[in-house]
């Protein structure tokens, strides 16, 4: 178990807090940027505890600034975006992408009181038809170029999962809890082919043997089947889970809330590059529960897929997770790296450091997290990864949207 200090260091989000510092030093997506148009140029989101507007000048060029204007408070959610920024529907004070105050109209002329004047604005950017914000100290660093974000010999798919409503790490210490897969998924696992000795069990006893170790860019979890068969899913710290084709980004949206995207990554055989590569399209799931704005228990889970699953077990967690409570066993022992990585990063940040995972160098090489070997065992091992998913997990992806909507 943990201590309330501890807890509380590993889960805050918001500005000041030790974890909400280590994780403004990264880029994370916020929003899928083909939901901002001409017609709707603007959206709310809220990003580690920060209300801000995400906008979209007449430029084309994508702004992120605080919701509340500096003059009296109003949404600048409901501004109006010209080339050089948005201004506040108010009393029309404009603000550039900075967050510098260009005009304040009812001042005097040549008042200069509009340089006193700061917004807080923080850098943006696409990437596969997503927006990526990053909110920590300049210079920013760059988007880290994992390779199922970047290489371009394969095609995507971005799926929008039901916002998470819990907190961030409960999401992130399932990545390293592979005791889950066998018992939690078990209905999912071998797909009918096979019955389980128990439900208590699951399909624990496929596996022979569990192994964890620290990279330079997170945690790899290493699963060694009785069959032989070793399938590898690396945590990319801090907030994202490569598993097969899948890249999971989770955001914290607050201390009890998560944005759940996965980028499908599948590679061409031939290598050959098609030119929708970094053009993905993007699809949205309905929700896992009922009603989709409560939580546990007013809210019931569908539980039709290995997804609703998983939030269902981070969900019922509470909003967050009391780990002063909690009996760790051996099986956990990945939940423990990851917390004492996790520690020792935050301490990085408080000494001036760049934690593991920031890179500098816009021309770094792509980083290789194995993503072929993991759709070969997706699509030829089905003990292993699951027989719903053999050819295709994005085939998973859409029977699973198919089954809620008819449900």
């Amino acid at each position: 178990m943990l201590s309330r200090e501890d807890n509380e260091l590993l889960t805050r989000v918001g500005p000041g807090t030790p974890a909400g510092e280590l994780l403004r030093r990264y880029w994370h997506p916020i929003a899928v940027a083909k939901e901002l148009t001409a017609e709707k140029s603007t959206q709310f989101v809220r990003v580690l505890g920060e209300d801000l507007v995400l906008f979209r000048a007449t430029s084309g060029r994508l702004g992120l600034v605080a919701d509340r204007c500096a003059h009296r408070g109003a949404s600048l959610s409901y501004g109006r975006v010209e080339e050089r920024g948005i201004a506040c529907a108010y009393h029309g004070w404009l603000y550039d992408f900075e967050g510098n105050c260009l005009e304040c109209p009812a001042e005097p002329a040549g008042s200069n009181f509009h340089k006193t004047v700061k917004q807080a604005a923080y850098p943006v950017q696409e990437h596969l038809n997503l927006v990526w914000a990053y909110l920590g100290p300049l210079p920013a660093p760059v988007l880290t170029h994992y390779d199922t974000l970047f290489r371009r010999d394969g095609h995507r798919k971005i799926v929008v999962h039901p916002r998470l409503d819990c907190n961030w790490f409960q999401a992130m210490e399932n990545s390293v809890d592979p005791a889950h897969l066998q018992i939690l998924h078990q209905e999912f696992y071998g797909r009918g082919a096979r019955e389980p000795v128990n439900t208590t069990r699951g399909f624990t006893d496929d596996v022979a043997h569990v192994a964890f170790h620290l990279t330079e860019h997170g945690i790899m979890k290493e699963r060694t089947y009785t069959n032989g068969v070793t399938d590898e899913h690396p945590l990319l710290f801090p907030t994202i889970l490569r598993q097969g084709p899948s890249t999971q980004l989770r955001t914290p949206v607050d201390d009890e809330h998560t944005l759940h995207i996965h980028v499908l990554f599948f590679p061409t055989e031939d290598h050959s590059e098609p030119a929708d590569a970094l053009d993905p399209p993007v699809v949205y799931l309905d929700p896992y529960k009922e009603p989709p704005d409560k939580l546990h228990p007013q809210a019931r889970f569908n539980l039709k897929h290995i997804i609703p699953q998983d939030h269902m077990a981070w969900e019922t967690q509470g909003p967050v997770a009391d780990r002063t409570r909690e009996r760790l066993a051996t099986s956990d022992r990945g939940v423990t790296m990851l917390r004492e990585l996790t520690a020792r990063e935050i301490a990085k940040v408080a000494r001036g450091e760049d934690p593991i995972g920031v890179y500098r160098d816009a021309a770094h090489a792509i980083i290789d997290t194995n993503v072929d070997e993991g759709v070969r065992q997706l699509k030829t091992d089905a003990r292993a990864i699951g027989q719903a998913a053999r050819d295709d997990l994005e085939a998973l992806y859409q029977a699973q949207n198919r089954e809620q909507r008819q449900s």
